[in-house]
């Protein structure tokens, strides 16, 4: 029952480095223009290079056969949560923002603010589920997720984004070098004198790689963090009922759906181990995902109910994940 404690301590300690970044764009040290250069770099180079060299060390064929429904669980969790908004928020919404409520309500942070916790917990096998996780969330984002704010289906520009994708394109060299060539995943750390000299070319570049993966928890943190620090978008504020019920859905009707997924599934005689359950579960209690805002811009979404969503559900995230975490080992979910 400590681990709870660990998922707190691991929620402060990421929000003291977020506030490092709120501070910073404050202060201007880092402004629009650098916090882009930032979110691209994070997520076209460093993340990329964490999931490579992340899959190699962890993914086997054993492995696999027992994580192969975790890319599914990633598009379950997204596309319960988005039911369940189309459910409720017809209630609270009007009609033109609830496409984006409902956008927001299932788009959970599901990478940077839930890998450093899975690592502490889980060690190498929480990192690795959390990144198989991600196949399935990608896919539902570009699809279903697009399909909502659109209110069509995703466009080719959309599907060729997905298929450009450099976590999910670095997922799959990952997981066939491992695979394919076992030798590949002692070469990040192996020392100078055990590489062969035909490899040592290999294992330079591998060891570059993780060094620059190892920069992906702090800077998404800092870019994140500074990205809540932007100053607040002009125009009229949605409507406190609105907000209030997405906050609802993503960070209370989520997880407890994510709950009711895992009894449901034991029940029908397929029990989930349980690293990749309480994996799954901190998933689905994480707040909006920071690219929500991005993607409510880019495809006519509500950008200003967006930015208070993610915002404000961060920020609230501080306190709500420790408690879902807390009882859901306390009960034995």
């Amino acid at each position: 029952m400590t681990d709870y404690r660990v998922v707190l301590l691991k929620i402060m300690a990421m929000f003291l480095v977020m506030a490092v970044g709120w501070w910073a764009r404050r202060r201007a040290y880092i402004n629009a223009a650098a916090a882009r250069i930032l979110s691209r770099l994070v997520v076209d180079l460093v993340f990329p290079c964490l999931v490579l060299t992340q899959m190699l060390r962890t993914v086997d064929t054993e492995a696999l056969r027992q994580g192969w429904f975790l890319p599914l669980l990633g598009g379950g969790v997204m596309l319960t949560a988005m039911l369940a908004g189309w459910m409720t928020l017809p209630w609270f919404c009007p009609r033109q923002r609830l496409p984006t409520a409902v956008f927001l309500a299932g788009l959970p942070n599901w990478i940077f603010l839930p890998l450093p916790i899975a690592e502490a917990l889980f060690g190498d096998a929480g990192v690795r589920d959390v990144l198989l996780f991600n196949v399935g969330a990608q896919l539902t984002l570009w699809s279903l997720g697009v399909w909502t704010l659109q209110g069509a289906a995703p466009s080719r520009r959309a599907l060729r984004n997905l298929a450009r994708n450099p976590g999910l394109i670095a997922t799959a060299a990952g997981i066939a070098l491992a695979l394919f060539w076992p030798a590949a995943r002692k070469l990040e750390t192996a020392g100078a004198m055990d590489v062969p000299p035909g490899l040592f070319a290999a294992a330079a570049a591998t060891q570059a790689m993780g060094m620059l993966g190892s920069l992906t928890i702090p800077l998404s943190l800092l870019l994140t963090g500074a990205q809540l620090g932007a100053r607040p978008a002009e125009g009229a504020a949605p409507p406190f009922r609105e907000l209030a019920a997405v906050l609802a859905v993503r960070l209370v009707c989520a997880p407890c759906l994510a709950v009711a997924g895992g009894w449901l599934l034991a029940r029908a005689g397929f029990p989930i181990p349980d690293a990749a359950r309480q994996t799954c579960y901190l998933i689905a209690a994480m707040p909006v995902a920071i690219s929500a805002s991005i993607m409510a811009e880019r495809f006519n979404g509500d950008h200003l109910l967006s930015a208070r969503a993610i915002f404000w559900s961060t920020v609230l995230s501080m306190l709500t994940v420790p408690s879902f975490y807390w009882m859901a080992r306390h009960w034995g979910w």
